[in-house]
């Protein structure tokens, strides 16, 4: 039995609920009172999931869509134990919640990611084998294949989810088959590791320049009603970042961004474009180049942290 098509086109966007407060860790990683896995649904059809701290420091943020055909789920998290980490049984359970009420004979689900990096796609395996699923590659020739990219990266394509039409682009610079995806319905811009309340590694800065007016104009263009990201790692402090490893980030500010926000990526990209290094700025971090020796200290402050937790930090960063 098949349940009436939702209508997911004529009243886009629709409002959506991003009134959440987001498990922020612990100071004891054993003690963690968070689930391995923290799930919104923003609405009926759309689901935003937080993978613990307690799990993997970085915690990244997941985005699941259902259409009338089949869902898309957004990267697959960050473990070194994949068995202890439950995103399949999540996924599922929340599938079978959608499904019970609205009842398919046949239901897809499409695992993809906004980049290849590991902390969004070490969940992968888990989906091997799932019935009436597909796994996208991480390399750029898989998501281009797959998306049916023929101008890489400006195009713009369609994923058809079931009357539920996403639009697809191309972000590298960050990574090199980045990718960002718009949802109509709920508005939501999805931007991954390109654009987010954080440390935005960029080492192919000319692409991430590009990629970053790309999106401006994509996101002027359109109702985007929330820019969305995979991390939050800035404070509600102006300029400030916790510290590489964190797992305790009680001072978090919202995940979303505005189009304004996005718009002030991209001004702040094009005034560091000729000078290789980190610039803070205040909602985020721009690292214009491999910014290799910067990066190594990131990490010697964030280990340092976990030797001396009240350590003073140099300003610009997080205590």
């Amino acid at each position: 039995m098949t349940s009436s098509p939702v209508d997911f086109a004529s009243t886009a966007p629709v409002p959506v609920s991003l009134n959440v407060r987001w498990n922020y860790g612990s100071r004891s990683r054993s003690r963690s009172p968070d689930p391995r896995i923290q799930v919104h649904a923003c609405d009926p059809h759309t689901f935003i999931l937080r993978q613990s701290k307690a799990v993997r420091y970085e915690a990244p943020f997941l985005y699941l869509f259902c259409g009338n055909d089949r869902a898309l789920l957004l990267d697959t998290g960050a473990t070194r134990e994949p068995d202890k980490f439950p995103l399949r049984e999540t996924v599922d359970q929340i599938l079978s919640g959608w499904l019970a009420v609205h009842p398919r004979d046949r239901y897809e689900l499409v695992v993809a990611h906004t980049h290849g990096h590991g902390d969004h796609v070490a969940g992968d395996p888990q989906f091997a084998g799932r019935p009436d699923t597909t796994l996208v590659g991480r390399e750029l020739s898989a998501v281009r294949k797959f998306f049916g990219f023929t101008d890489w990266p400006g195009q713009v394509t369609a994923f058809d989810l079931g009357g539920r039409v996403l639009e697809v682009t191309g972000s590298p610079g960050h990574h090199p088959a980045a990718i960002t995806v718009y949802d109509p319905w709920s508005g939501f811009l999805v931007t991954g590791g390109t654009v987010y309340r954080g440390r935005l590694y960029a080492p192919d800065f000319s692409a991430f320049a590009a990629s970053l007016e790309r999106l401006a104009d994509f996101a002027s263009s359109r109702p985007v009603t929330q820019v969305l990201g995979c991390h939050i790692e800035m404070t509600t402090e102006p300029g400030r970042d916790y510290p590489l490893g964190a797992t305790f980030q009680p001072d978090e500010p919202p995940l979303q961004l505005s189009v304004d926000q996005l718009i002030a990526v991209r001004d702040a990209a094009r005034s560091v474009a000729d000078q290789p290094g980190v610039h803070v700025f205040d909602d985020f971090i721009i690292y214009n180049g491999p910014c290799r020796l910067a990066r190594a200290r990131l990490a010697g402050r964030g280990a340092l942290r976990k030797v001396w937790p009240r350590r003073r930090e140099r300003p610009g960063h997080a205590a």
